[in-house]
């Protein structure tokens, strides 16, 4: 049934963004530094602070003792120019080998970020932030209330290889995200679980920038507004666990549209730790920005005009040559 309710979403997904990207001839501006737009990846969050909408994003992890499907939505807005908040929230399915399955929320995820460096001749971005994922917040079914909360300081960072010669120019579409985070605990009852570094990143080839910005190559559509890309998640305890780095490798395809983008990869185990299966996500991620420009699209205190100018001229970059 979840697997029969998952196609039908992930079907209907991708006819609503085909449709809508249809529409369209141009990106907007969303995360852009200098002629670079860096997208949003399921497994790397972009280095951003801006107002995003993720529904759904669909994970389904085979593990050694249960088949797990995660769907989570998450929402994000600028509050100030270059500093956003966000929640988030998973919709858990477990499916134990030999047991009933369970069903639950996780804990809520809130998030805070700040682009705190900005290059835009280099294409390059630096911000920080941290993520709060609270104790007491997920579903009985499969977390206590009594469980602990986690602080996740994160660094996230974009870069784009626009400053490669002539002779290397096809490799200008390059672009790298990455962000890494330590987890901390605290309130929780028990022995205390393991700290831990989490680190992830996304090597894209973007398309659409190789059409735009180095040659147009004459790629009908939908191909010119893909981007092939691999990305890894990882986590490496650091004290009081003998476990050692567990994650995977997941190499897709991202499609961008106007209003939307559609994500899709398998997910590799990297290490016999990390699961026996390969798995898979799906991400659809809405600029909702676009749709409702008057309600989204800016900070809401001390919106700055110069800013959405600037955003003009980021967007008219991506305009068909």
């Amino acid at each position: 049934m979840i697997k029969f309710q998952f196609l039908k979403i992930t079907t209907a997904a991708l006819i609503a963004a085909v449709a809508l990207g249809s529409l369209t001839k141009k990106l907007q501006a969303h995360g852009f530094e200098g002629d670079r737009f860096f997208p949003p990846t399921p497994l790397t969050d972009d280095p951003f602070a801006v107002d995003e909408l993720s529904l759904p994003e669909v994970q389904y992890n085979p593990a050694t003792a249960s088949q797990e499907w995660d769907i989570t939505g998450s929402f994000s807005k600028e509050i100030f120019p270059k500093f956003a908040l966000s929640v988030q929230d998973t919709y858990i399915n477990l499916n134990p080998k030999g047991g009933p399955a369970q069903n639950g929320f996780s804990p809520v995820t809130l998030n805070a970020k700040y682009q705190l460096w900005e290059i835009p001749d280099h294409e390059f971005i630096l911000s920080v932030g941290s993520d709060f994922a609270l104790g007491g917040t997920g579903s009985k079914a499969l977390y206590s209330y009594d469980t602990y909360t986690t602080y996740t300081p994160n660094l996230y960072l974009g870069k784009g290889f626009n400053e490669l010669p002539d002779c290397l120019k096809y490799l200008r579409p390059i672009a790298f995200t990455a962000v890494v985070g330590y987890d901390l605990y605290s309130s929780y009852s028990g022995p205390p679980p393991s700290d831990a570094l989490e680190w992830s990143g996304s090597l894209q080839y973007q398309l659409p920038y190789l059409q735009q910005h180095v040659e147009d190559i004459g790629l009908p559509k939908p191909f010119s507004d893909m981007i092939p890309l691999v990305e890894f998640d990882m986590t490496t305890p650091t004290n009081r666990s003998p476990q050692p780095t567990t994650g995977t490798i997941d190499p897709g395809l991202l499609w961008e549209g106007k209003y939307c983008q559609v994500s899709l990869e398998a997910s590799f185990p990297m290490n016999v730790h990390s699961g026996p299966a390969v798995g898979g996500l799906f991400q659809v991620q809405v600029f909702i920005d676009d749709i409702f420009p008057k309600v989204f699209g800016h900070p809401i205190f001390f919106n700055d005009e110069n800013d959405n100018q600037t955003d003009m001229q980021s967007e008219n970059t991506f305009e068909n040559k």
